[in-house]
Protein backbone atom coordinates (compact mmCIF):
# COMPACT_ATOMS: atom_id res chain seq x y z
CA UNK A 1 0.00 0.00 0.00
CA UNK A 2 3.15 2.53 0.69
CA UNK A 3 4.40 1.83 -2.45
CA UNK A 4 0.75 2.32 -4.55
CA UNK A 5 0.70 5.44 -2.37
CA UNK A 6 4.13 6.66 -3.39
CA UNK A 7 3.26 5.62 -7.09
CA UNK A 8 5.72 3.02 -7.60
CA UNK A 9 2.69 0.43 -8.36
CA UNK A 10 -0.25 0.48 -10.11
CA UNK A 11 -3.76 0.25 -8.05
CA UNK A 12 -4.24 -3.18 -10.38
CA UNK A 13 -0.72 -4.32 -9.17
CA UNK A 14 -2.34 -3.19 -5.81
CA UNK A 15 -5.15 -5.14 -5.76
CA UNK A 16 -3.66 -7.81 -7.16
CA UNK A 17 -1.55 -8.06 -3.48
CA UNK A 18 -4.74 -7.70 -1.46
CA UNK A 19 -6.53 -10.80 -3.47
CA UNK A 20 -3.76 -12.99 -3.17
CA UNK A 21 -3.52 -12.12 0.42
CA UNK A 22 -6.67 -12.24 1.50
CA UNK A 23 -7.20 -15.39 0.07
CA UNK A 24 -4.30 -16.93 1.94
CA UNK A 25 -6.24 -15.04 5.35
CA UNK A 26 -9.36 -17.00 4.49
CA UNK A 27 -7.82 -20.54 4.12
CA UNK A 28 -6.17 -19.84 7.39
CA UNK A 29 -9.39 -18.64 8.55
CA UNK A 30 -11.03 -22.07 7.67
CA UNK A 31 -8.11 -24.49 8.62
CA UNK A 32 -9.15 -22.74 12.33
CA UNK A 33 -12.10 -23.80 11.97
CA UNK A 34 -14.05 -20.36 11.88
CA UNK A 35 -17.78 -19.82 10.83
CA UNK A 36 -17.14 -16.78 9.42
CA UNK A 37 -14.87 -15.26 6.75
CA UNK A 38 -13.50 -12.00 6.18
CA UNK A 39 -11.22 -9.98 4.31
CA UNK A 40 -9.72 -9.04 7.53
CA UNK A 41 -9.62 -5.27 6.29
CA UNK A 42 -6.39 -5.90 4.34
CA UNK A 43 -7.72 -3.39 1.42
CA UNK A 44 -7.67 -0.43 3.75
CA UNK A 45 -5.37 2.12 5.67
CA UNK A 46 -7.64 2.29 8.45
CA UNK A 47 -10.47 0.38 10.00
CA UNK A 48 -12.40 2.83 9.45
CA UNK A 49 -11.70 5.82 7.31
CA UNK A 50 -11.95 3.58 4.17
CA UNK A 51 -15.21 2.76 4.45
CA UNK A 52 -16.25 6.71 5.24
CA UNK A 53 -14.22 7.99 2.37
CA UNK A 54 -16.49 5.69 -0.15
CA UNK A 55 -19.94 7.73 0.61
CA UNK A 56 -20.52 10.48 -2.36
CA UNK A 57 -19.74 13.83 -0.72
CA UNK A 58 -16.58 12.84 1.65
CA UNK A 59 -12.98 13.13 0.67
CA UNK A 60 -10.14 12.36 2.28
CA UNK A 61 -8.21 14.48 4.06
CA UNK A 62 -5.24 14.86 7.12
CA UNK A 63 -5.77 16.71 10.17
CA UNK A 64 -2.78 18.43 12.74
CA UNK A 65 -2.97 15.31 14.84
CA UNK A 66 -4.07 11.45 14.80
CA UNK A 67 -5.62 9.53 16.86
CA UNK A 68 -4.09 9.91 20.73
CA UNK A 69 -3.86 6.01 21.80
CA UNK A 70 -1.42 5.51 25.45
CA UNK A 71 1.57 6.50 24.57
CA UNK A 72 1.64 6.64 20.36
CA UNK A 73 -0.27 8.79 17.87
CA UNK A 74 -1.24 7.34 14.61
CA UNK A 75 -1.21 8.95 11.33
CA UNK A 76 -3.55 12.38 10.82
CA UNK A 77 -5.90 10.56 8.53
CA UNK A 78 -9.41 11.95 8.64
CA UNK A 79 -12.16 13.08 6.39
CA UNK A 80 -14.44 16.63 5.23
CA UNK A 81 -17.57 16.76 3.34
CA UNK A 82 -17.73 18.55 -0.04
CA UNK A 83 -21.55 17.81 -0.38
CA UNK A 84 -24.44 16.14 0.54
CA UNK A 85 -23.98 11.90 2.00
CA UNK A 86 -25.59 9.17 0.06
CA UNK A 87 -24.53 5.77 -0.37
CA UNK A 88 -24.61 4.71 -3.84
CA UNK A 89 -22.08 2.46 -5.29
CA UNK A 90 -19.93 1.99 -2.36
CA UNK A 91 -16.94 0.40 -3.26
CA UNK A 92 -17.14 -1.97 -0.25
CA UNK A 93 -19.89 -4.26 -2.22
CA UNK A 94 -16.94 -4.99 -4.40
CA UNK A 95 -14.77 -5.58 -1.51
CA UNK A 96 -17.60 -8.13 0.10
CA UNK A 97 -18.15 -10.14 -3.71
CA UNK A 98 -14.58 -10.94 -3.53
CA UNK A 99 -14.72 -12.88 -0.05
CA UNK A 100 -18.19 -14.14 -0.85
CA UNK A 101 -16.44 -16.81 -3.62
CA UNK A 102 -14.92 -18.47 -0.80
CA UNK A 103 -17.91 -18.95 1.23
CA UNK A 104 -18.72 -23.19 1.80
CA UNK A 105 -21.09 -25.32 3.60
CA UNK A 106 -18.93 -24.39 7.07
CA UNK A 107 -18.85 -20.70 6.72
CA UNK A 108 -20.38 -17.83 6.23
CA UNK A 109 -19.06 -14.06 4.76
CA UNK A 110 -19.09 -11.41 6.56
CA UNK A 111 -18.65 -7.32 6.08
CA UNK A 112 -17.21 -5.60 9.20
CA UNK A 113 -18.03 -1.77 8.91
CA UNK A 114 -17.35 1.77 11.52
CA UNK A 115 -21.01 2.06 12.99
CA UNK A 116 -22.90 5.69 11.64
CA UNK A 117 -22.19 6.58 15.70
CA UNK A 118 -18.53 6.47 14.54
CA UNK A 119 -18.57 8.37 11.67
CA UNK A 120 -21.18 10.94 12.61
CA UNK A 121 -18.11 11.38 15.30
CA UNK A 122 -15.46 12.04 12.56
CA UNK A 123 -17.72 14.82 11.24
CA UNK A 124 -17.00 16.69 14.33
CA UNK A 125 -13.37 15.41 15.15
CA UNK A 126 -11.24 18.18 16.03
CA UNK A 127 -11.95 21.01 13.17
CA UNK A 128 -14.05 19.07 10.65
CA UNK A 129 -17.09 20.14 12.57
CA UNK A 130 -16.20 23.65 10.52
CA UNK A 131 -17.17 22.31 6.88
CA UNK A 132 -19.91 19.27 8.52
CA UNK A 133 -21.84 22.43 9.53
CA UNK A 134 -21.28 24.43 6.38
CA UNK A 135 -23.17 21.77 4.23
CA UNK A 136 -25.34 20.30 7.33
CA UNK A 137 -26.89 23.29 9.90
CA UNK A 138 -29.04 20.78 11.17
CA UNK A 139 -27.73 18.15 12.49
CA UNK A 140 -31.15 16.03 12.11
CA UNK A 141 -30.87 16.48 8.56
CA UNK A 142 -27.03 14.75 9.18
CA UNK A 143 -28.54 12.32 11.12
CA UNK A 144 -30.94 11.37 8.73
CA UNK A 145 -28.54 11.40 5.41
CA UNK A 146 -25.98 9.11 7.64
CA UNK A 147 -28.49 7.15 8.13
CA UNK A 148 -30.21 6.69 4.47
CA UNK A 149 -26.33 6.29 3.50
CA UNK A 150 -26.13 3.42 5.93
CA UNK A 151 -29.16 1.34 4.38
CA UNK A 152 -28.22 1.90 1.23
CA UNK A 153 -25.01 0.43 1.58
CA UNK A 154 -26.76 -2.44 3.54
CA UNK A 155 -28.89 -3.14 1.00
CA UNK A 156 -26.61 -3.15 -1.31
CA UNK A 157 -24.84 -5.55 0.17
CA UNK A 158 -27.06 -7.57 1.23
CA UNK A 159 -27.96 -8.18 -2.90
CA UNK A 160 -24.66 -9.14 -3.64
CA UNK A 161 -25.19 -11.76 -1.16
CA UNK A 162 -24.11 -10.31 2.48
CA UNK A 163 -26.41 -12.13 5.35
CA UNK A 164 -23.42 -11.31 8.55
CA UNK A 165 -22.37 -7.72 8.96
CA UNK A 166 -20.32 -6.30 12.03
CA UNK A 167 -20.73 -2.34 13.75
CA UNK A 168 -17.39 -1.98 14.57
CA UNK A 169 -17.77 1.26 17.46
CA UNK A 170 -15.44 2.95 19.39
CA UNK A 171 -17.80 5.48 20.42
CA UNK A 172 -18.97 3.59 23.36
CA UNK A 173 -16.01 2.49 24.06
CA UNK A 174 -15.06 6.16 24.53
CA UNK A 175 -18.23 6.93 26.43
CA UNK A 176 -17.22 4.62 29.41
CA UNK A 177 -13.37 6.55 29.82
CA UNK A 178 -13.51 9.00 32.28
CA UNK A 179 -10.39 10.99 31.61
CA UNK A 180 -12.13 11.38 27.57
CA UNK A 181 -15.63 12.59 29.57
CA UNK A 182 -13.23 14.74 31.81
CA UNK A 183 -11.96 16.91 28.89
CA UNK A 184 -15.69 16.48 26.69
CA UNK A 185 -16.83 18.37 29.48
CA UNK A 186 -15.25 21.23 29.10
CA UNK A 187 -18.23 22.35 26.61
CA UNK A 188 -20.76 22.43 29.15
CA UNK A 189 -23.69 21.44 26.67
CA UNK A 190 -22.58 18.27 26.05
CA UNK A 191 -23.83 15.38 28.21
CA UNK A 192 -22.83 11.77 28.76
CA UNK A 193 -26.59 11.29 28.31
CA UNK A 194 -27.16 12.89 25.23
CA UNK A 195 -24.39 11.83 23.19
CA UNK A 196 -25.61 8.15 23.98
CA UNK A 197 -28.68 8.95 23.07
CA UNK A 198 -27.58 10.60 20.00
CA UNK A 199 -25.28 7.26 18.81
CA UNK A 200 -28.41 4.70 20.05
CA UNK A 201 -30.39 6.64 17.58
CA UNK A 202 -28.43 6.88 14.47
CA UNK A 203 -27.45 3.38 14.67
CA UNK A 204 -30.96 2.22 15.40
CA UNK A 205 -32.28 4.58 12.50
CA UNK A 206 -29.20 2.74 10.10
CA UNK A 207 -30.67 -1.05 10.47
CA UNK A 208 -34.48 0.14 9.79
CA UNK A 209 -36.13 -2.17 7.78
CA UNK A 210 -33.55 -4.74 7.27
CA UNK A 211 -33.87 -8.17 6.29
CA UNK A 212 -34.82 -10.66 9.01
CA UNK A 213 -31.83 -13.05 7.76
CA UNK A 214 -29.37 -10.63 7.30
CA UNK A 215 -27.16 -11.24 11.35
CA UNK A 216 -25.80 -7.62 12.71
CA UNK A 217 -23.93 -7.19 15.28
CA UNK A 218 -21.66 -4.51 17.34
CA UNK A 219 -17.91 -4.85 18.39
CA UNK A 220 -17.28 -2.41 21.20
CA UNK A 221 -13.94 -1.28 21.15
CA UNK A 222 -11.52 0.17 22.99
CA UNK A 223 -9.05 1.38 20.39
CA UNK A 224 -6.09 -1.07 19.53
CA UNK A 225 -2.76 0.42 18.13
CA UNK A 226 0.63 -1.67 17.93
CA UNK A 227 -0.75 -3.11 20.81
CA UNK A 228 -1.38 0.13 22.91
CA UNK A 229 -5.36 1.19 23.69
CA UNK A 230 -7.28 4.53 23.36
CA UNK A 231 -10.25 4.31 26.03
CA UNK A 232 -10.33 2.34 29.74
CA UNK A 233 -13.35 1.85 31.90
CA UNK A 234 -16.16 -0.76 32.40
CA UNK A 235 -19.37 -0.80 30.56
CA UNK A 236 -21.66 0.80 33.62
CA UNK A 237 -21.99 4.01 31.83
CA UNK A 238 -23.12 2.82 28.52
CA UNK A 239 -24.95 -0.37 29.55
CA UNK A 240 -28.93 0.25 30.17
CA UNK A 241 -29.01 2.12 26.49
CA UNK A 242 -26.13 0.11 24.28
CA UNK A 243 -27.13 -3.53 25.36
CA UNK A 244 -31.15 -3.03 26.10
CA UNK A 245 -31.62 -0.61 23.00
CA UNK A 246 -29.48 -1.44 19.97
CA UNK A 247 -30.80 -3.06 17.39
CA UNK A 248 -28.31 -5.53 16.58
CA UNK A 249 -28.46 -9.51 17.29
CA UNK A 250 -25.39 -10.04 19.20
CA UNK A 251 -22.15 -7.86 20.96
CA UNK A 252 -18.75 -8.93 20.78
CA UNK A 253 -17.42 -7.24 24.09
CA UNK A 254 -13.60 -6.79 25.26
CA UNK A 255 -12.93 -8.39 28.83
CA UNK A 256 -8.99 -9.34 28.48
CA UNK A 257 -8.23 -6.82 31.28
CA UNK A 258 -8.83 -4.77 34.26
CA UNK A 259 -9.39 -2.07 32.51
CA UNK A 260 -12.98 -3.38 30.62
CA UNK A 261 -13.98 -3.81 34.18
CA UNK A 262 -16.47 -6.32 35.05
CA UNK A 263 -19.40 -8.30 34.03
CA UNK A 264 -22.25 -6.94 35.88
CA UNK A 265 -23.13 -4.23 33.03
CA UNK A 266 -24.13 -7.77 31.33
CA UNK A 267 -27.24 -7.64 33.40
CA UNK A 268 -28.36 -4.89 30.78
CA UNK A 269 -28.47 -7.24 27.61
CA UNK A 270 -32.23 -7.92 26.73
CA UNK A 271 -32.80 -11.48 26.18
CA UNK A 272 -32.78 -11.69 22.55
CA UNK A 273 -29.40 -11.14 22.58
CA UNK A 274 -26.16 -13.02 22.68
CA UNK A 275 -22.35 -12.10 23.82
Amino acid sequence: REAFTKGNITKEELTAVEDRLIADLIQKQKAAGLPVITDGEFRRAYWHLDFMWGFNGVKEIELEHGYKFHGQETAPGSLALTGKITGTNHPFVEHFKFVKQFEDEHTTARQTIPAPSQFLAELFREDNGITTRSFYPDLEELIQDIAAAYRQVIKDLYEAGCRNIQFDDCTWGMCCDHGYWTGRQKDKSVTIEGETAKYLRINNLALEGRPHDLAFTTHVCRGNYNSTWAASGGYEPVAPILFAKENVDAYYLEFDDDRSGGFEPLREVSPNKKV
